[in-house]
């Protein structure tokens, strides 16, 4: 534990005097070290943080605390320095190193599977303002009503629209920003209703209605298995808890009867 103590002391002495500048290491070999990039990575960060993070600068950082750890635990291993410590060293690393990318998944999983759930009842209510206004000026009064979720892609196409861009490139992109299963399609549902003239929008209004309910039947089962798991959890606990109550009351009347 000294040996460790004093190690921690002359690195951290080091660091501060720039004789070891890990940084400075990290950006010098950054082409080696970017090789450990996953391929989504960049993807997952823009998905949590939007277009302004800088994902080498993250990347950099995750680097560089797995090295800390690294040299951390070799110090500590130091005088036992076999090659299975300072395998375990390196094991102990990396796992620091993926930590922030296994975060960033888990936060994209759960992202996506609330825009799966919330996707229906925007869209239903953005079908009624489009049974009264054509679809710019729809999309452009949901955008105070739409779930929180919904509101930064939404602004993103109301304005790429009032720029007059009148392609359907601005709702695929919508759609790619919450590409739950059925975005892209009632995004192109959404775009051909924008373009029917006045004649066939009640026909147009009626397809999409039948596909916009159809998803809210699909949210529903989703909620109602979600409940039932939850519930069947719970209630395992509670017989697990009341059966394990019971032997133990079993085995003290045991005991006591010897």
């Amino acid at each position: 534990m000294e040996i460790l103590v004093v190690g921690v002391i002359i690195f951290y002495i080091l660091q501060k005097n720039k004789k070891i500048n890990s940084e400075k290491f990290i950006k010098d070999n950054g082409n080696y070290f970017r090789k450990l990039k996953e391929d989504d990575y960049e993807f997952l960060l823009r998905s949590k943080y939007g277009n302004d993070v800088d994902p080498n600068v993250l990347f950099d950082k995750r680097v560089k605390n797995a090295f800390i750890v690294v040299v951390f635990l070799i110090f500590l291993f130091i005088t036992q320095l076999k090659f299975l410590n300072i395998l375990a060293a390196f094991v102990v690393g990396y796992v620091v190193f993926k930590s922030p990318y296994r975060s960033l998944k888990a936060y994209y999983k759960k992202h996506l599977h609330e825009i799966n759930l919330q996707l229906p009842y925007f869209l239903k209510s953005l079908e009624v303002l489009a049974q009264h206004y054509t679809i710019p000026v729809a999309l452009a009064k949901s955008v105070d009503s739409a779930p929180e979720i919904f509101k930064a892609g939404l602004n993103e196409l109301v304005e790429k629209i009032n720029e007059g861009d009148s392609s359907v490139e601005p709702y695929m992109d919508f759609a790619k920003k919450y590409p739950v299963n059925d975005s892209m399609r009632m995004m192109r549902l959404l775009y051909r209703l924008g373009l029917g003239s006045q004649e066939n929008k009640y026909e147009q209004l009626i397809m999409f209605s039948k596909s916009v309910s159809a998803l809210q039947n699909k949210a529903r089962e989703t909620r109602y298995k979600e409940r039932l798991q939850v519930m069947e959890s719970k209630t395992m606990i509670m017989l697990g808890a009341v059966g394990g109550g019971v032997m133990l009351l079993l085995l003290i009347s045991m005991i006591q009867s010897f």
